[in-house]
């Protein structure tokens, strides 16, 4: 993830200061990335066949993780004004509902995937909290963002359904 942290002009940890609120929007950011990309491995791990929806589905997943670097800069930059936080959220939205239409895209043709995954609560309760979020910047963008931070946090230990069940 490419993220353009300016340096300072200054030595003391006051001009530190005015890059805070872009280095947190950047760490929450690596996180999702992070969590992305375990949950991705995990999952392709299962898989034994790969068609060419799930080939397209996964390029749309992928589009939709390109776009986090922007909205993290715009919200940092920003100093998570309503509108940036909103569409932080959105694209993080929009990121799960991709990776569900890749899961679902894969479960037609592995089973095993389809066992290991099952109804995907968690998956599912990340989304509402997402469009939760994205409304509540809208009047109080910290909420918002707090609300992103919990969804990592939910996310933050691995999923094990696929783990637990499929070891190499």
């Amino acid at each position: 993830m490419v993220l353009e942290l300016k340096v300072p002009h200054g030595d003391s940890v006051e001009a530190l200061l005015p890059l805070f609120p872009v280095f947190l929007s950047y760490v929450l950011s690596f996180v999702y990335v992070g969590i992305y990309w375990n949950n991705h491995h995990h999952l392709m791990h299962v898989v034994s066949r790969i068609t060419g929806g799930a080939l397209w589905g996964n390029l749309h997943f992928l589009f939709w993780l390109s776009l986090i670097p922007f909205v993290t800069g715009w919200m940092g930059e920003n100093h998570f004004s309503a509108v940036p936080v909103a569409c932080y959220g959105f694209v993080l939205f929009m990121c799960s509902v991709a990776y569900l239409m890749l899961v679902r895209c894969l479960e037609a043709n592995n089973d095993a995937l389809k066992d290991a995954v099952g109804s995907d609560r968690k998956g599912k309760i990340s989304m509402l909290l997402y469009l939760i979020g994205v409304a509540a910047s809208c009047g109080w963008p910290m909420l918002g963002f707090a609300v992103y931070v919990l969804v990592a946090i939910i996310w933050f230990l691995p999923d094990r359904r696929i783990e637990s069940r499929y070891k190499s």
